[in-house]
């Protein structure tokens, strides 16, 4: 179920985006349609107003055509968490009928399989830890998580407000960008938006890199190969095709370069803590009395306790996901965990940072004085997943609930540059042994979006001539 709500918002007239039908994820709010974070809490929400990603899109002429579903309050990789149900990958699909019921990815699985099952020409989806890039990947499609705080996020639900991004998913780079540009813009409603100053800055830093990628060559551009990115749990048939398409990029002019990221070892755990801590803080407004639905306590409930009239709804309207991350986040901001795990996560978080800095030739604008070897990378390029898309549990699946860490394993390749909040954009990369597709990730330093999205053309060239 891609779709949730079919009505057309018509588009406000004639610009950059005219032509395009786009679906939005679920916790992107809305007027036409409810706003459900795919959460029984929310089910019957409604938003007086649009977000600003939602604006410009009818404002540049989109036709906008529904809302997509998603994990639960973009909680999970696979898009298993959702009060609507899964999210099947149309990969699997032959003559309309499902032949195999694979993960389309989360947490915007919803977003990329209607680009995928071509009900939309592009989708906007939320990056939080690879909530873009994973479904992209599985699904077959292009989705772009753009530089932190370059598209705005007023309007969308939180989860993680340090790491969430709006990002856009299409079937090519050319249409992703033509969405990203046209939302790419500053909004001062946006506490975390770059400012007009800092966007400059990173677009005079990055400017003169850009001519290494002009018609299809790559003469003089760099290609950091991490080799972190490469673990144990990547599957043997992911391998092959990436190294097919090292050696067709090498052939255009690229030079490759093996780089070290050693703090990319502890980027998954530091994200779950951070990520989790901030999500328990962010849903702490649901509580039956000031948002979301209400529960009333069963007669003799002990109402001494404020929490325990929370409880009730909380307990019926969160799912399992939600919960377990909420505990999860609690703990580790609480007086005994708190130095052990949030401030050693984002002290680990600050050494992811410096890493990436320093295999980068473009100087981080966010730097107050920003410098950067000479003979550094231009980008990363890496898988970006494990695995192809995984199979989705049956209902019946005993092993379902067990097989949860290995469901948090699925973002081990693309949380570093979300804890970084650098450009990254999963580029389709061809197929796996088992003919389902897989994608390849590159990543840019911050505000680099513009490079990352033309090697992800010259990728896309690759494919086409291969």
């Amino acid at each position: 179920m891609p779709l949730l709500g079919r009505s057309l918002c018509a588009a406000s007239g004639p610009g950059p985006l005219t032509g395009l039908r786009l679906a939005v994820k679920d916790n992107i709010c809305t007027k036409a349609w409810p706003t459900t974070c795919s959460s029984k809490i929310l089910e019957n929400f409604k938003s007086p107003f649009d977000a600003t990603v939602v604006a410009l899109l009818s404002a540049g002429g989109a036709e906008i055509v529904g809302k997509a579903n998603c994990d639960e309050f973009g909680m999970g990789s696979l898009n298993i968490h959702s009060a609507h149900g899964p999210v099947v990958n149309p990969f699997g699909l032959q003559d309309g009928e499902v032949v195999e019921r694979r993960s389309a990815g989360g947490s915007s699985g919803g977003s990329a399989a209607a680009v995928a099952a071509h009900l939309c020409d592009a989708a906007l989806g939320t990056d939080t830890g690879g909530s873009v890039r994973l479904p992209a990947s599985y699904c077959g499609v292009v989705g772009l998580k753009p530089s932190y705080g370059i598209i705005s996020r007023w309007g969308v639900v939180s989860f993680a407000d340090s790491l969430d991004c709006v990002g856009v998913l299409a079937q090519d780079v050319h249409t992703v960008r033509r969405v990203h540009n046209a939302l790419a813009i500053y909004d001062s409603r946006d506490p975390t938006a770059a400012p007009s100053h800092i966007r400059e800055k990173a677009a005079q830093l990055s400017r003169s890199h850009l001519q290494q990628t002009q018609d299809d060559g790559l003469n003089g551009l760099r290609i950091g190969i991490p080799q972190e990115y490469f673990p144990t749990e990547l599957q043997d048939n992911i391998v092959a095709p990436v190294r097919r398409i090292l050696e067709q990029l090498r052939a255009r002019g690229a030079t490759l370069v093996p780089v070290s990221l050693p703090s990319t070892r502890y980027a998954l755990s530091a994200y779950y803590v951070i990520s989790s801590a901030e999500a328990s803080s962010n849903l702490a407004r649901y509580d039956g009395i000031e948002y979301g639905m209400r529960v009333e306590p069963p007669p003799g409930a002990d109402l001494v306790k404020t929490a325990n009239v929370y409880a009730h709804t909380r307990s019926l309207g969160f799912g399992k996901e939600v919960q377990r991350r909420m505990l999860l986040g609690t703990y580790a901001l609480s007086a005994d965990a708190f130095e052990n795990y949030f401030l050693q996560a984002q002290r680990v978080r600050k050494l992811i940072k410096a890493d990436l800095d320093r295999v980068f030739c473009v100087p981080n604008a966010l730097n107050g004085s920003p410098s950067a070897p000479a003979d550094g990378v231009h980008v990363l390029l890496h898988p970006s997943a494990i695995q192809t898309a995984p199979k989705l549990p049956g209902k019946d699946d005993a092993n379902a609930e067990s097989s949860t860490l290995d469901a948090y394993v699925q973002d081990v390749m693309t949380v570093p540059a979300s804890l970084a909040g650098l450009p990254a954009m999963s580029v389709p990369g061809g197929k796996g042994a088992d003919g389902w597709p897989i994608g390849v990730s590159v990543v840019g330093q911050w505000g680099c979006d513009e490079l990352v999205m033309r090697v992800g053309e010259v990728i896309e060239s690759c494919q086409e001539h291969s």
